[in-house]
């Protein structure tokens, strides 16, 4: 992933897919005398709060990001570029392209998938048009992905999950093989149109859904580092989805319906139960999916 430009001899030559690699390979040894990495090619689709953090921070960063927005924030985009307000309380333009159409961008060399879970499949058809040859879709949704079950390798193995990809809409347009998983704990909000402030928290998880090792996830692991995000790449991407859930579908709602703050809902020991139960049951599927014990988040709880 990715693109290298070499001075070979007096020739120059691009080469593709971890090109930097490449130039230990018996026909460059001793000819490359100088490489400069090319900026990556990447289309965030969703440049809401999270797909406007990494769009800005990521162009900022010297890649060559578009983005697909749409109503006066695409139209703010576009006359003023991309606004971030930053955790520390600086700001910045980020120059991106943008527009509401993704048959007006070409091949890119990553996609992320920025939006919300259920805006997925609106777009998922019109996706396979923007990956070059060895281009990757980063997926940053929260909760159970479409791809949860795909080289999941237990008795599931390819199931396809209707609660979140109805029809199977999502899986039979987006190749699963070019499906980098990632788990976003980063906090973000527009707070006007063409404008994100970055609340807390930079960090992106990232994994191959088969938790292999790969030459490809390292790359975009480094991409994200270059952005100024941390970027593990862990060996258990579902373990890391279920542990960010059980805060989520705990906290969260007790949070949106009583607007307590998170420290205010385990100081209460009425809310601090009634979380620690939820967590629980949560614990008990979780555990029963993954065949191993997700810890004791639970009684630290309690």
């Amino acid at each position: 992933m990715g693109r290298i430009k070499v001075a070979l001899d007096d020739t120059l030559v691009w080469l593709e897919n971890g090109g930097a690699t490449r130039l230990a390979a018996p026909e460059f040894k001793g000819r490359a005398r100088a490489w400069e990495r090319l900026a990556m090619r990447i289309c965030v689709i969703g440049a809401g709060s999270i797909g406007g953090l990494l769009a800005a921070k990521l162009a900022r960063a010297g890649e060559e990001v578009s983005v697909i927005a749409r109503g006066t924030h695409l139209e703010a985009i576009k006359r003023d570029g991309l606004r971030l307000i930053e955790e520390g309380g600086g700001d910045f333009a980020a120059k991106v392209a943008a527009t509401d159409k993704i048959k007006d961008l070409g091949a890119q060399d990553c996609v992320i998938l920025g939006m919300k879970a259920h805006q997925v499949a609106a777009v998922a058809a019109e996706v396979p048009a923007l990956l070059d040859r060895d281009a990757t879709i980063l997926t940053a949704q929260n909760g159970i992905p479409w791809w949860y079950f795909f080289k999941h390798g237990g008795e599931h193995e390819g199931r396809r999950l209707e609660a979140v990809d109805p029809g199977g809409v999502i899986a039979d347009h987006l190749p699963v093989d070019r499906v980098i998983g990632s788990v976003v704990y980063a906090a973000a909000e527009i707070v006007a149109p063409g404008v994100i402030k970055h609340g807390e928290g930079n960090r992106f998880s990232l994994a191959e859904i088969d938790n292999s090792s790969t030459p490809r996830v390292a790359a975009l692991a480094e991409m994200l580092r270059r952005g100024g995000f941390k970027a593990p790449v862990v060996t258990d991407i579902r373990a890391e989805i279920w542990m960010k859930l059980w805060g989520n579908l705990s906290l969260n709602p007790v949070s949106a319906l009583t607007h307590a703050t998170l420290e205010d809902i385990c100081r209460y020991p009425p809310t601090r139960g009634l979380v620690a139960r939820m967590m629980a049951e949560a614990q008990a599927i979780g555990e029963a999916e993954l065949w191993r014990k997700l810890g004791d988040g639970v009684r630290k709880a309690a």
